[in-house]
Order: C-alpha cells, then structure tokens, then sequence
C-alpha cells in the first residue's frame, strides 16, 4: 500500500479506520501512567496486544470475514482491493485502544478520525458491528487470556473512543461537507518520481497552513491517501500538493502518473495540527525530508503573510541534490524574507543526515520546532530535538503513530 513520504503529507498517516460501539460515556480517563502505572483497562488491552502480535494477519483476515458475513451492507463503504485497506484499519484500531490513557493525543486522532469517517458515508449506526466484530476476532485470537473481564475491558474502551468519533462527525456535519470536488488546472512533473498537483476546489476550502487533507482519485474509488498542503491559504482559492510516487503506491502513482489538467479529484476536510501559534513570538525550527518540504513551505508563508518578523529556520533533507525539488522556491522567498533561513542537507554529506545537521546550528531551546518527512526521519528528528533541549510540548508533527511513540 502506499508508504507515508511525508508525515502525513506523501501517503499519510492511517485513514478511514477507527469504529467502535457507540454508546454515550464518559471521555477517555486521564493517563495513570503519571501517577505511577497505567490504567487497569489499558492493562488488560495491552496484553491482549501482546497476545495477537504473532498472529495479527489472521486476526485481520478473521476480522474481516466476520464482519462481511454478518454485515454485508457495509461492504461498499470499503475499497474493491481490500488489501490496501487491511492493515490500515485493524492497526489504527489496536493503536488508539494500546493508548487509551493517552487523553489529550487520542481524542485529537479520534475527532479527525470521526470527521474523516464523514467521506465514506460512515453513519453512527454502523459502528456497532464493526466494534462487534472486532470484539469477536480478538476473543478468537487472544483465547488464551480472554475472560469476561478482558471483554469488559475493550467494551468500555472501545464505546468511550466510537462515541468520541460519533460526537466528532455529527459536530463536522454542521459546518462543512463530507468531501469537496477539486478539478486538477496544473501538473508540474518536478522529478521522474515527483509531481506538484494544483487543484481548484467546487467550493470555498478553509484549511491552516501546516494542515493536510485526503485525496481519492477516480482510478482508485474509496482508497484515500493524505497529503500536506503545499502553501498557505491563498486568495484565487487553490491548493497545492506535493506527490512522491513511491513503490505500490496505487494513489501516488495515479496522480503523479496519470493526473492531468481537467482531471477531478475528491478532498476530504482538513485536518492536522501542524500549525503556527500567532500569538506568540517564538522562532520556528523546520525540518522537512523529501516531499515533507511541502507543509513547510506552508508554514513559511504563513508566517510571511501575518507581517512578524519571526525567525523561521528550515532544514531540507533529500537523498541527492536532485531530490530537492523545491529548492529554487524556498530560496526565492528567502531573498525575500530576511528572517528565512534555508539549509539543504542531503545524504551524500555523510556521515551527517537530516537531524544530525541541526546539532551543528542553534541554539534551539526557545524555538518551536515541526517536522515532516517519512516515518524515519521523525522518530531520529524528535529525539534528537528532544536532546538538544526542546520540550516535546513544542515539538510538531501529524503522524499519530510516531506522536503517541514520542510521548512514551
């Protein structure tokens, strides 16, 4: 399946999973883990984990099975190709579960989760049979463990995160559609593998800099890929993205490969939280690999456009000179921009990579720092942020799997 080339901007972070039994409770509780020990709940959830690893690709396959013989009707809601779909929903299922006691960072992936559930037509009854399904391949795979008080246990988790997403949808339905139609009006191949995409919506599209939205194409129906937007808000009410397309990736190599002027894609809303904090006067530390340049440059006009001058250093990673693409823009908007400072670091400086190369600038410590770039370079990036003295409440990047690693 399509592999994230940026965080989430290249193929995205997990999408179009998450659904549980919706009945009203309490919020997800607060973690234990800072009074000294995780949840009881949390407990008997990451056993189960433990238990299924081995066999996780059985459980999905069973998963699915119990859920298309029980629910035929739900069959539509899902791609035709079922294998870029698999592990993708199970996963973020058993991710949000593993964390539940991780409060502020779950319930921010589960409101977008319930927002995004908007674009396949998820209703908040359906959720009750994907949540029972997913009981009953658990208590088939997990036997060894799996009691009554091991049920119990994913029943409260499981209602507590589905009526988050249920809230989250409903509250969206409100203010916004489920999905925009966007015409593509130019395709600027930049590399044999990189395409910029610019795109004109149906419909008035707020979004913030930093943010990133889901793209399906009309050769892969149901089968969303995220991607960064590319520049801030702009007032002609394009959008801009930055596509690698990268092995297997059905989305990536459609748009990259095939996508032309006239062509119509489906966004759904946007989301991420990425963003620049205005009211402050900090500088911004930015480290964008491959196309994870693309929110960066975003970032970058957002700042330019509120008039602060603010001291924004980007640090762009790419494998070969080649690789950086966009380079000739961000120098330009540093010929405008004084308080822009632009370092290109690519691997043949070795021994040197990406974060590496920001210990030799600094100091960082009163700097709000965002990272984008594939899944390696975020984990290596925040922590050797996190070492050179940046708080990790100051450091940003919208892979949830890599955020909820980062704090643990």
């Amino acid at each position: 399946m399509d592999a994230p080339t940026t965080t989430p901007g290249g193929d995205g972070t997990p999408d179009g999973e998450g659904w549980f039994a919706p009945h009203r409770t309490s919020a997800p509780r607060p973690r234990d883990g800072d009074r000294g020990g995780a949840s009881p709940d949390a407990l008997v959830i990451r056993r189960t984990m433990a238990e299924i690893a081995p066999v996780a690709d059985e459980v999905t396959s069973y998963f699915y099975a119990l859920l298309f013989v029980r629910h035929p009707e739900l069959r539509p809601l899902f791609p035709a190709a079922m294998d870029v779909q698999r592990d993708r929903l199970l996963k973020a299922l058993l991710t949000t579960a593993e964390h539940l006691d991780d409060t502020p960072v779950l319930v921010g992936y589960l409101r977008n989760l319930g927002r995004g559930h908007r674009k396949y037509g998820t209703l908040a009854e359906h959720y009750p049979a994907v949540g029972e399904c997913l009981i009953g391949a658990l208590s088939q795979y997990a036997a060894r463990i799996w009691n009554a008080h091991t049920e119990a246990a994913w029943v409260r988790a499981y209602t507590t995160m589905s009526q988050v997403m249920i809230d989250a949808a409903a509250a969206d339905e409100l203010r916004a559609p489920a999905w925009w139609q966007a015409e593509v009006v130019a395709h600027d191949l930049r590399t044999p593998d990189v395409a910029v995409l610019t795109v004109r919506p149906d419909r008035p599209y707020p979004f913030l800099a930093g943010q990133y939205a889901g793209v399906e194409t009309s050769w892969w129906p149901r089968v969303w890929r995220h991607y960064s937007f590319a520049s801030a808000p702009r007032p002609d009410g394009l959008l801009t993205f930055h596509v690698k397309a990268v092995p297997a990736g059905w989305v990536s190599h459609a748009l990259v490969r095939r996508a032309r002027p006239g062509d119509v894609i489906r966004l759904g809303p946007p989301t991420g939280s990425m963003t620049v904090d205005h009211t402050t006067a900090g500088g911004l530390l930015c480290l964008g690999g491959g196309t994870g340049i693309a929110p960066v440059k975003a970032l970058v006009e957002d700042v330019a456009e509120h008039g602060r001058r603010r001291s924004v250093e980007v640090f762009y990673g790419a494998r070969t000179d080649d690789d950086l693409y966009d380079i000739d823009t961000l120098l330009g908007l540093r010929e405008k921009h004084p308080w822009l400072s632009v370092r290109a670091v690519t691997d043949r400086q070795a021994p040197l990579r990406l974060p590496d190369a920001v210990r030799q600038y600094g100091p960082w410590r009163e700097y709000d720092a965002y990272l984008s770039g594939p899944p390696g370079m975020i984990r290596s990036g925040v922590h050797v942020l996190r070492d050179i003295g940046i708080p990790r409440e100051r450091i940003r990047h919208d892979a949830v799997e890599d955020l909820l690693d980062a704090r643990h």
